[in-house]
């Protein structure tokens, strides 16, 4: 279970995040959804200890970040939006990496890689240096890094963007095998179809604040509209960065 409560985040005088409070549940899939700039990736990256918030706090199965980054990080996947792969590095290498990070060692942590480039269809590519990858292949191996310690707790930062339709499709199938798992999944995206396809769950960030959250179903009695596109303009006035 994710859970920020009263995130608040500036950087000298502009105010990134005003006031983000929600929570994700296991088994769900929860959607960040807003404008380019509303403030769902600072909000992200407090989730997961990158940026410290002012105010507020966020806490992984009830371990608050700031008090225990390490511990947190441990029951946590992450995808931030810069993928932050190495170069020099094969896709296997990258892998091994950031499970080693996570204190696993031997043929447990390589069993857990090979299930992951069987899961992510990604054989073709383990012994190549990503130097070169496309921006497919380096989305399949960051979600590799990711999801190495087998985390129950997925956070997903515009996980499509980039991506090619077949890539998109792929990326789509994963994060709903990931919900069908009994995890809990939050991404944030600005794509209208994307979120309702897949969320259970949608918190609206308008301007650094949580405007609504609810199912989809919940946002359009809100806002007494009959489409997500319309709704959240309704709630937000705002049609910036809508795709």
């Amino acid at each position: 279970m994710i859970r920020a409560e009263g995130l608040y985040k500036a950087f000298g005088r502009v105010v990134a995040v005003k006031d983000v409070s929600f929570e994700a549940e296991n088994g769900q899939i929860t959607g960040l959804l807003g404008p380019n700039g509303a403030g769902k990736s600072t909000s992200m990256r407090m989730l997961y200890g990158l940026v410290k918030p002012d105010r507020g706090f966020a806490s992984i199965d009830g371990v608050k970040v700031q008090d225990d980054p390490v511990g947190a990080r441990r029951a946590l996947g992450v995808l931030p939006d810069a993928l932050g792969l190495y170069p020099r590095l094969t896709a296997r290498e990258n892998i091994r990496y950031f499970g080693k990070l996570h204190r696993m060692r031997g043929a447990a942590l390589e069993k857990r890689i090979d299930a992951l480039l069987d899961l992510l269809d990604m054989h073709a590519i383990a012994e190549r240096r990503t130097d070169g990858f496309s921006q497919g292949e380096r989305m399949k191996v960051a979600i590799a890094r990711a999801m190495v310690h087998d985390p129950r707790n997925v956070l997903l930062d515009e996980p499509t963007n980039g991506l090619d339709v077949m890539s998109t499709r792929a990326m789509r199938e994963l994060i709903r095998r990931l919900k069908d798992d009994g995890r809990c999944v939050v991404f944030s995206s600005h794509v209208m179809q994307e979120i309702s396809a897949l969320c259970d769950r949608i918190v609206v960030i308008a301007d650094g604040r949580v405007v609504a959250a609810g199912s989809e179903a919940e946002l359009l009695a809100t806002a007494q509209r009959e489409t997500l596109e319309d709704a959240f303009v309704a709630l937000t006035g705002s049609t910036e960065g809508l795709v």
